[in-house]
């Protein structure tokens, strides 16, 4: 794994205890953020075991310590250009919380981490209403950080919502 991403990784061991912090990751040519407080781990790409009937978008599971982890390529369910995976490839470990408070882990695909940013809420703007790839309830505002404007997402919207709902729409249907 790169220095980038070392450097990245003890960023986050460093700043969990605050809550205003945004990893900020690479899908093709946008940037976007997950709240620091969400990620468990960043991992390089690893194969994955496929699970029948799913939406193309999930690549597998993985055996993480003993627990079984979805693998979700974020650029195929936002609707991006699919990209080779490389060595740059990472997976980003989220935790997330249903409406029931049950804890959910689910491993994103995504191009590469960039860093870890302090965030005020004051500097977090609404996304503009728009119909597209990425439904505004995934969002929680845009930011820009170091010139260049970072998508925060919601990781619960996004995790319950956006990705194990419709995952499991789609093993229903069978």
């Amino acid at each position: 794994m790169g220095a980038n991403l070392n450097k990245v990784k003890d960023q986050i061991g460093q700043k969990q205890d605050q809550d205003d912090q945004v990893l900020s990751f690479v899908l093709g040519d946008e940037e976007y953020g997950v709240d620091i407080l969400t990620v468990q781990e960043i991992k390089g790409w690893e194969k994955t075991t496929n699970i029948p009937n799913t939406p193309n978008y999930v690549m597998g599971v993985i055996n993480l310590r003993g627990a079984v982890v979805p693998i979700i390529d974020l650029r195929v369910r936002f609707g991006l250009d699919s990209v080779t995976y490389n060595e740059s490839t990472v997976v980003i470990i989220l935790r997330s919380q249903d409406a029931n408070g049950n804890h959910k882990i689910i491993g994103l695909v995504v191009d590469g981490v960039s860093d870890v940013h302090s965030l005020s809420s004051s500097s977090l703007q609404n996304s503009p209403d728009m119909s597209g790839s990425i439904h505004t309830e995934y969002i929680n505002g845009l930011a820009t950080m170091a010139d260049k404007m970072v998508v925060v997402l919601n990781v619960n919207q996004l995790i319950n919502d956006g990705i194990l709902a419709s995952i499991q729409n789609s093993l229903n249907k069978e």
